[in-house]
């Protein structure tokens, strides 16, 4: 947490439980689904993150935790030796380059389909995704996903903690929870995708349940000290509908604050936003903030510098950016510099190969 007065610089240096940042600039993890079919790390994906090493911390993107957790295809997997060989092929290129990087665990719940996993979704409630999931043969119509049992519950949370191991094997320092952004772990807090009655629904207690238990039992596995949490309060897309968006935050933080996590991280960051202030007053250690941007507008001109250090004044402690960092290798230098960004190619995000993956240009050419 930040314990100074003054505000930080973009640029300052930052511990992060043991790891030493060079600046407070974080990759976010971005999907884009350069995996094998079978959820192994291609080589290409080492070149991919060792560009962009300048980052204080790099979070590398989703790798789900267990088959039927699988989102899209072609997407990262953790729960076998194969992907933890693949993923060390990773780390050690991001290593080499002077990097720093946690993975993101993610199990996708309703935003996943057969032609993807093999496995019918699963999700806290049968309530299918209102929209079409992305499988390699082209976008199809959404499962109603099969309830968990209280069984399955347990399995699930053991099989994040198993992911977690594998992640720290593979080289990672340490592994983000995506409670975020509409997939399993934010489906069980939210309303309008958890209608359960029993331990793992109903009240805010209940439906938070899930989540604490999955970090708990990563914490338990690698060290609270290796393990963050992502959070999207309000976050409306792909279906979500939360319902009492202030009192779940509020029990979950108040939940996991003395646990000594690494970091929590909330998405979609505003300073003026009434949930994020509160987040940030009750939550004793480091808050990565990633903020708003406009998506599906073009970057703005600064690349979100003064969005960032917005978000610095608020009181946040690291910056995470997306799509700055997926087009330009070396955006720290050109936030640092003022330099002209390049401009994200959004036709080529999730195509495969090289081409608006490993090619985008850097200012050293």
């Amino acid at each position: 947490m930040t314990t100074n007065t003054k505000t930080p610089s973009l640029f300052q240096p930052a511990d992060l439980g043991p790891l030493h940042l060079p600046n407070r600039l974080v990759m976010a993890p971005m999907t884009r689904t350069r995996a094998g079919a079978d959820g192994v790390p291609q080589p290409i994906m080492a070149t991919y993150y060792a560009q962009r090493a300048g980052a204080g911390l790099i979070i590398a993107e989703a790798a789900t935790p267990n088959r039927v957790g699988q989102t899209y295809a072609d997407i990262p997997a953790i729960y076998d030796a194969r992907h933890v060989a693949g993923w060390r092929t990773v780390t050690e290129a991001v290593g080499a380059a002077g990097g720093r990087m946690f993975l993101q665990l993610q199990h996708g719940g309703r935003i996943g389909h057969p032609e993807n996993s093999g496995l019918h979704p699963v999700a806290p409630s049968p309530i299918a995704l209102p929209d079409t999931v992305h499988t390699a043969s082209g976008h199809r119509e959404a499962v109603v996903p099969r309830a968990l049992t209280a069984e399955e519950i347990r399995q699930t949370v053991a099989d994040f903690a198993a992911a977690a191991r594998n992640a720290v094997d593979a080289g990672f320092a340490g592994v983000e929870v995506h409670g975020a952004n509409g997939y399993l772990l934010h489906q069980f807090l939210a309303q309008g995708s958890n209608r359960r009655t029993d331990e793992y629904g109903g009240s805010v207690a209940g439906r938070i349940r899930f989540v604490v238990e999955v970090v708990r039992a990563v914490a338990a596995e690698i060290g609270a000290e290796r393990v963050g949490l992502r959070v999207s309060p309000g976050f409306g897309g792909q279906g979500m509908a939360e319902g009492d968006t202030a009192e779940i935050y509020r029990a979950l933080v108040a939940e996991l604050a003395g646990d000594g996590l690494a970091y929590l991280h909330v998405v979609f960051a505003d300073p003026e936003d009434t949930v994020f202030q509160e987040i940030r007053k009750s939550w004793p250690g480091v808050l990565i903030a990633n903020p708003v941007l406009g998506w599906g507008q073009p970057l703005p001109e600064d690349g979100g510098r003064a969005a960032a250090e917005r978000l610095l004044a608020a009181g946040a402690d690291l910056i995470s950016f997306g799509r700055g960092f997926l087009a330009n290798p070396d955006l720290v230098e050109r936030l640092r510099t003022g330099a002209v960004l390049n401009p994200v190619r959004d036709g080529l995000m999730y195509t495969g190969g090289a081409e608006g993956y490993i090619d985008y240009p850097t200012l050293a050419g």
